[in-house]
């Protein structure tokens, strides 16, 4: 029996083992002297890792007395954290080693982060759900504050720490009370005491706060204060992560704990879920217009991005989890392309973060102006771009449950939204002539910013079979 356990775990178990042995190698051979090594050794396993799962898992698989659940939903999330984790390794290693802040356990932390987020997604029950969030979370507090002799880096992590433990506190609160009405930790127990009828007022109590505690996780509006401060403060790599795969593990853990949890009071959530994918929406468009430093602007971003998720997950269908899956791999993909812009923005050698600093951009270089407007293009959701396609998606899922409204909001929220998108733009072709930024030679991040604008554009054509993948996973996770 335990050997069948230990094989549905074996990708966990692995990734695992390979982040201790790093850290012994890397203590007894020299320190950061492996560093650069690490980082690109790292980067290939977890590609491996994720043709791995992709390739070679099939099935519904329970392990450890179905308390870790194997199946295509949590391997879909899986599949895109993997590739983003070695995406942000691969873009961060020439910026980290000439900033001096590459050391060897930068790469190390992010294994273990994503350890914690394939536990994360694959979690069929409360305990297990707070043991992976706890091992992402700790990594995470660690890589925001990498930069120690920066105040703004330093106070990045603790704010991140500070504000993490209260919603650690919610998520634990709200799953005790879970546990004492329902009388179990598992999602196949609370489902059965969680349908309709039949929920008592203080499960639903539970529901509420164990919704908060991953609120948090995803910078959904009421708790993403921490969110600008920690995307500023942070090294631009580590921004760069926190953009991607954590959001697509929380998102993925949402969707879990929701339908395989709460799959039978969907309308008792659905109005939370609703509720907080439109102030996301809102305060991710309106609080961005005045941000003039680009990774404040895209912390912004990223809420309000996660409002845009939130509406394909408060559908509450198969249909929402398809849209939902769909728009988190355009979102990431859009990312990893940004982010590989901002690794480039530098003068005299020095990072630089202030969008008024691209005027004129596009004399100077046209072919990565270019790309940077497909990306801003996308992200804004401008058709025929994949960006629009994945709004289409949620907007569509929305609708067809019935939540028009949500629909309406989130198109009102969008149109907001591309101002701050095309403002960029604008800077890069109108903007008034100034110093200009230095020429960045870095093959890799010009290598990632292509790619991904050439995802945008290309992925029009059939979304490159996600949508069918998305279809399959949803559907093992809403029967």
């Amino acid at each position: 029996m335990i050997q069948a356990d230990l094989n549905i775990i074996l990708p966990e178990i692995l990734l695992s083992v390979y982040a201790m042995l790093a850290l012994v190698l890397a203590v007894y051979t020299g320190k950061d002297r492996l560093a650069a090594m690490l980082t690109w050794a790292t980067a290939i396993v977890l590609v491996l890792v994720a043709a791995w799962i992709g390739l070679g898992g099939s099935g519904d698989n329970l392990a450890f007395s179905g308390m870790f659940h194997d199946d295509a939903f949590s391997r879909f999330a899986k599949v895109t954290m993997l590739l983003s984790g070695a995406a942000v390794l691969v873009m961060s290693q020439d910026y980290m080693s000439r900033k001096g802040l590459l050391r060897f356990e930068y790469p190390v932390l992010i294994v273990l982060a994503i350890v914690g987020m394939m536990v994360m997604v694959s979690a069929a029950d409360l305990m297990t759900l707070y043991m992976g969030l706890e091992l992402q979370s700790l990594s995470l507090y660690v890589v925001a504050a990498m930069r120690r002799d920066s105040a703004k880096s330093t106070e990045a992590g603790m704010k991140y720490f500070v504000l993490g433990a209260l919603s650690s506190g919610l998520l634990l609160y709200g799953s005790s009370l879970v546990y004492g009405f329902a009388g179990t930790t598992q999602f196949s127990g609370i489902i059965q005491a969680a349908t309709d009828g039949r929920a008592s007022l203080g499960l639903l109590f539970g529901l509420v706060f164990v919704v908060s505690g991953l609120a948090f996780k995803v910078s959904a509006v009421p708790f993403h204060m921490w969110t600008p401060d920690v995307y500023e403060g942070s090294p631009t790599p580590v921004t760069a992560f926190f953009a991607t795969a954590p959001k697509m593990a929380a998102m993925g853990l949402f969707a879990r704990v929701l339908h395989d949890a709460f799959g039978g009071v969907v309308a008792d959530w659905q109005q939370i879920v609703s509720l907080m994918a439109v102030l996301s929406m809102f305060l991710g468009a309106v609080a961005a217009i005045g941000q003039t430093n680009i990774k404040r602007l895209m912390a912004y971003s990223s809420i309000a991005h996660m409002g845009y998720a939130m509406m394909g997950l408060a559908a509450g269908t198969a249909f929402g989890v398809q849209a939902l899956l769909v728009y988190m791999v355009i979102y990431v993909a859009m990312n990893v392309g940004t982010f590989a812009f901002i690794l480039s923005m530098e003068k005299d050698g020095q990072p630089v973060t202030d969008i008024k600093a691209l005027n004129q951009y596009a004399k100077r270089e046209p072919t990565k102006a270019l790309a940077v407007l497909v990306l801003m293009f996308s992200l804004a959701g401008v058709p025929p771009m994949v960006g629009f396609f994945g709004k289409f998606y949620v907007l569509k899922a929305a609708y067809d449950a019935g939540l028009i409204w949500l629909a309406v909001l989130g198109v009102i929220a969008s149109v907001i939204g591309a101002f701050y998108y095309l403002r960029i733009v604008y800077y890069m072709y109108f903007g008034e002539e100034g110093e200009a930024l230095d020429k960045n030679r870095s093959p890799i991040l010009w290598g990632f910013l292509m790619a991904s604008a050439a995802v945008m554009l290309i992925g029009v054509v059939n979304l490159f079979g996600i949508e069918g993948v998305a279809a399959a996973a949803a559907a093992t996770l809403v029967n």
